[in-house]
């Protein structure tokens, strides 16, 4: 639920979406635009699957960026269910941002390119990770992709933190003048709750062997303060698919 804010003439406000394949970078782009860790991150593909929110709010201009799983050719329910996240995300954006990776850009990444234009409303293909290649490599790389219809063509790296200024500069020139739809102190749509199962499933991905799948999720049973002293009590319950996974997720002893 949206709590608008009327501001005066020339104050800008709208809705990006953060499109691309699975483990492109694009959950840490919005972690860095935003300022704040908003959605986890994990070298695995797929970490994300929900669509997460994050509010940019600065000087006259809010953007809400909305973090996407990645885009791929659904093989199960989950698949399914996150392909359906990914296309509530685009109703009624102002923009649409396009992420590749520059490490490892494939064919499937011009489909999306393509597909994602045709929705009629300004697209930003933005080359990620441009940190982890060289000159050489990156130079006939972006000639390569700069080819392709798009309103900009912007090579950052989000985890550096570079281009992320002109990036922004280029998003404000495309919002449309509108009102401050949250607050100025609120980062993301997420309850604590969620925020903390997530970065629990975060350090499962992150942590645990590669045999252990995606098939995990995390519930908070229990969010509770303290009165007498500054902590908070949280109860958490971990599911997994198959009974063999439980062992490795506690570790021997518990130590994991």
């Amino acid at each position: 639920m949206t709590m608008e804010k009327q501001k005066g003439k020339g104050y800008q406000s709208g809705f990006v979406a953060i499109l691309g394949r699975p483990n492109v970078g694009k959950s840490t782009l919005m972690n860095a635009l935003v300022g704040e860790k908003v959605a986890i991150t994990s070298a695995r593909a797929q970490t994300t699957r929900i669509r997460i929110m994050g509010v940019m709010t600065r000087e006259n201009l809010q953007i809400v960026f909305l973090d996407t799983p990645g885009v791929h050719h659904p093989r199960t329910k989950l698949g399914e269910y996150m392909m359906s996240a990914v296309k509530d995300a685009l109703d009624g954006v102002d923009a649409v941002i396009v992420m590749l990776d520059a490490t490892d850009v494939r064919p499937t990444d011009i489909e999306i390119i393509r597909k994602y234009d045709a929705l009629g409303v300004k697209c930003a293909l933005v080359v990620n990770k441009i940190d982890l290649v060289n000159s050489d490599t990156l130079a006939p790389l972006l000639d390569k992709l700069s080819v392709e219809k798009a309103d900009a063509f912007i090579p950052i790296s989000a985890q550096k933190k570079n281009g992320l200024d002109r990036l922004v500069k280029v998003l404000q020139g495309w919002m449309p003048e509108g009102p401050q739809y949250f607050p100025d102190d609120m980062i993301t749509d997420q309850p604590e709750r969620v925020i903390v199962a997530e970065m629990i499933r975060e350090k499962a991905l992150r942590n645990l062997r590669d045999e252990i799948p995606h098939g995990i999720a995390v519930v908070v049973e229990r969010f509770k303060e303290r009165p007498d002293k500054d902590l908070i009590d949280i109860d958490v319950d971990i599911y997994c698919e198959r009974k063999s996974h439980k062992g490795m997720i506690i570790g021997k002893g518990g130590q994991m």
